[in-house]
């Protein structure tokens, strides 16, 4: 079978080649070969009247039609070579074997014009005309042939005509309840209906019924839909114009023209495993079916369930309840239904909320690994366990194991001699509700969050050193719009103790004291806020913009200084840092093609400055570059200062190489390729720099005539696994430019193409 291949393709190539390589040698007498769109032309009649851009893309959508060997889904693009089409009209099925399973695999059904079927279209076009205002639009259809007349592209002509638009409105009678808040809320919310010269359109006109809709439901009248609105149409009043009528349908039911109240709201919670007693428990809103042993908080009722007895019923209510039970994530599953309430003197809805708990014990596991060419390899994994309901209200207890390893393959003395790792563990106990006053502006549609937090890190670099981190926090979290989350920790107190040093490590802090301050033992007291603004501004674009800023030790160097204390000032016998610090990010995606083909670009800027109390910002709050998820053609923390690099060891293997400023700059373009399976084509550049100089380590202080040339750039090509709930990531990055002296002239100056190379696997997308 595998002498034969070469044989069978190289026969493949002479037969096309004998052939003239024919691709309409097999199509029918009475049919063309569809090779493409030639175009969409409209024709519009008037004058001074631009032909609305929205219709056009309608149109050009109902002809949408891919020919044989697209190029990307175009429908008037290909690909110059036809090979499926030479394999149908040149090679016969050979029916079994090998040969049979190649045939499959290339060949491709012709696309033929009667397949596209232009005469179809052509009436949809003027559907899609006459649903728009050109009721006197017409479209037909061309075949233009080049030299090979078995083949024809299709174009389309539409002549528009006149466009109609609305001139008057006539509203319901203003006899009812209804009909008078159906004319309010038509004055007061459809622009579209209330002010006159608008475009007839039927996708407006359904909008606008939807719109009153949604308005009469949350008011009280629940059992209204919006094909109880009708319109009446005339366009013989006014030439060239519409006359439009409100109606209401002759078939409306009388119990959709009733506006209802709420009455008995009954909650029932069940256990995950089903089964239990049940326990009745009254509360101020609500009755409280409880299926015992659970835990669960009365006060929820208050906090998520808005219905209130008495009230005007509204579906808003019912969506806003939902979402709030829903994201307490303590249920599986949650419904809301309401029944009519016979005996009651007023038209009232009895509701039940139905909700069930989810498993109260949750794990994740999360893994990455980072490979590069120079023999650098190094997995890392989390893995988490969460308690979503702690003490029944919905508190949230997590645990979480982190660890990295990073180690040096290789023979000889170049085996092993950079083994390190990183581990930790991290507690946090979150409240779903703001423990503090109401001070805070926040939206009661989300769920705003406390958090207390402790945490303990061990960083172990082989040869030189070893560092234990512990800090503890307590913060909060809130939606103050639909957009905007603000996360604003109160207190944040850190402590970092290197546990021990070797010679070569203390000789190299010995010979540079600015690196060696920002290693010494130390308390990091600190406060932030974090603004992200998060929205899809619509199908095709969506932008995240985050900004935060911390600040170190400044308030506890006021209260020293109010106590009189000068010099340098000490908590718990240890220095503390006094450093202020700012970074932004902003990512903005946009739909560059038909289809889930987006470009997404992100910058971020970093600054931080130490003063007062410190000479250093601590190392652990220093910026760094590099690594999954930033200039992935170079392994984390291997960029920078600036163009600085150890003229002794040449790389700075001795610690992560960071700086007080940093700059990233990314363009990443996403492409599907097969079901959950996409790809990516990336450009990265980045560095960081210090802003205070530093004579021994020259070239890392930032400065204007070198930015660019300081700026580390790579490339590269990724796949993605997306599942939705998961995306694994692999990224393999290819160095253009380091921003160090490497040996090689030229702005391209990677020593090798094959030490250029860094590969990634991580979770999630990398912005």
């Amino acid at each position: 079978m595998t002498r034969s291949f070469p044989h069978i393709l190289l026969t493949l190539v002479l037969v096309c080649i004998v052939s003239g390589c024919s691709t309409t040698r097999r199509i029918p007498a009475d049919d063309l070969l569809y090779t493409g769109l030639k175009g969409v032309e409209i024709k519009n009649t008037e004058e001074n009247v631009k032909f609305p851009a929205d219709i056009q893309t309608k149109l050009e959508e109902a002809v949408n039609v891919e020919p044989n060997n697209s190029f990307f889904h175009s429908p008037s693009i290909r690909w110059p070579i036809p090979m499926g089409l030479w394999v149908y009209n040149n090679w016969n099925d050979p029916g079994h074997g090998f040969k049979h399973w190649l045939y499959n695999k290339l060949v491709r059904q012709p696309v033929l014009v009667s397949d596209v079927r232009p005469e179809l279209r052509t009436h949809l076009m003027e559907q899609i005309l006459d649903h728009n205002g050109y009721f006197q639009g017409t479209a037909t259809y061309e075949l233009v042939s080049g030299r090979n007349k078995r083949k024809a592209k299709i174009l389309y002509v539409v002549d528009a005509g006149h466009q109609y638009t609305i001139d008057s409105l006539i509203m319901l009678p203003d006899t009812t309840a209804l009909t008078q808040l159906i004319n309010l809320t038509v004055e007061k919310r459809v622009p579209y209906l209330s002010e006159m010269g608008q475009r007839y359109c039927m996708d407006s006109l359904s909008t606008a019924r939807n719109i009153i809709t949604n308005s009469l439901r949350n008011r009280g009248y629940y059992f209204f839909r919006p094909e109880y609105i009708e319109y009446l149409a005339d366009s013989t009043l006014t030439p060239g114009n519409v006359a439009l009528k409100l109606v209401l349908a002759s078939n409306t039911p009388e119990f959709a023209l009733k506006k209802y109240v709420t009455g008995d709201v009954t909650v029932r919670i069940f256990r995950n495993q089903g089964g239990g007693t049940p326990d009745t428990i009254e509360t101020p809103y609500a009755s409280l079916v409880l299926m015992q042993p659970s835990r669960f908080r009365t006060k929820l009722i208050e906090e998520n369930v808005v219905f209130r007895k008495g009230r005007t019923f509204s579906v808003a209510g019912m969506n806003l309840t939902q979402t709030r039970l829903s994201r307490l994530g303590i249920f599986n599953a949650i419904d809301i239904s309401v029944s009519p309430d016979s005996a009651a003197t007023d038209p009232t809805l009895d509701v039940f909320v139905n909700a069930t708990f989810d498993t109260p014990l949750t794990a994740s596991v999360e893994l990455n690994v980072t490979s590069k060419s120079n023999s650098y390899l190094g997995p890392g994994a989390t893995f988490g366990i969460t308690n979503r309901n702690l003490f029944g209200g919905g508190e949230q207890f997590s645990i979480k194991l982190n660890g990295s390893y990073e180690w040096q393959t290789g023979k000889g003395k170049n085996r092993s001699i950079f083994n390190s790792y990183e581990a930790g563990i991290t507690a946090t106990l979150s409240f779903p509700r703001l423990l503090c006053p109401n001070f805070i502006p926040r939206s009661r549609r989300e769920l705003n969050w406390t958090n207390i937090s402790l945490n303990a890190d061990i960083l172990n670099r082989p040869h030189f050193f070893r560092l234990a981190q512990f800090n503890t926090s307590f913060g909060y979290s809130w939606r103050a719009t639909r957009y905007v989350t603000n996360s604003l920790t109160l207190f944040k107190l850190t402590y970092t103790k290197l546990l021990n040093t070797t010679q070569p490590f203390d000789s190299i802090m010995a010979a540079n004291p600015s690196i060696a301050l920002s290693f010494q033992s130390q308390f990091i007291p600190q406060m932030s806020f974090e603004y992200v603004y998060d929205r899809a501004i619509d199908r095709d674009n969506n932008i995240n913009w985050q900004f935060q800023i911390v600040e170190g030790g400044n308030i506890f160097w006021a209260l020293y200084r109010m106590c009189g204390v000068k010099g340098e000032k000490e908590l718990f016998g240890n220095p503390f840092s006094q450093f202020i610090k700012g970074q932004t990010q902003f990512v903005w995606g946009t739909r560059i093609f038909p289809g889930d083909n987006w470009l997404y670009t992100r910058v971020a800027v970093g600054a931080e400055h130490a003063y007062g109390n410190s000479s250093q910002v601590p190392y652990a709050e220093q910026f760094y570059c590099g690594g999954a998820n930033s200039v992935r053609a170079f392994t984390v923390r291997s960029i920078g200062p600036g163009s600085y690099h150890d003229p002794r060891l040449g790389a700075a293997d001795y610690f992560d190489q960071t700086g007080t400023f940093k700059f990233e700059a990314n363009v990443e373009y996403r492409f599907p390729l097969y079901g959950p399976l996409h790809g990516a084509l990336f450009v990265d550049a980045g560095n960081v720099w210090l802003l205070k100089d530093d004579p021994l380590r020259p070239g890392g202080k930032l400065r204007a005539n070198t930015f660019f040339k300081d700026l580390a750039l790579g490339t590269g090509v990724g796949l993605r696994f997306d599942i939705s709930m998961l995306v694994l990531r692999g990224d393999l990055g290819i160095g253009i430019h380091a921003p160090y002296d490497t040996g090689k002239s030229g702005y391209y100056n990677m020593p090798s193409f094959k030490k250029s190379l860094a590969f990634h696997l991580a979770i999630g997308y990398p912005f």
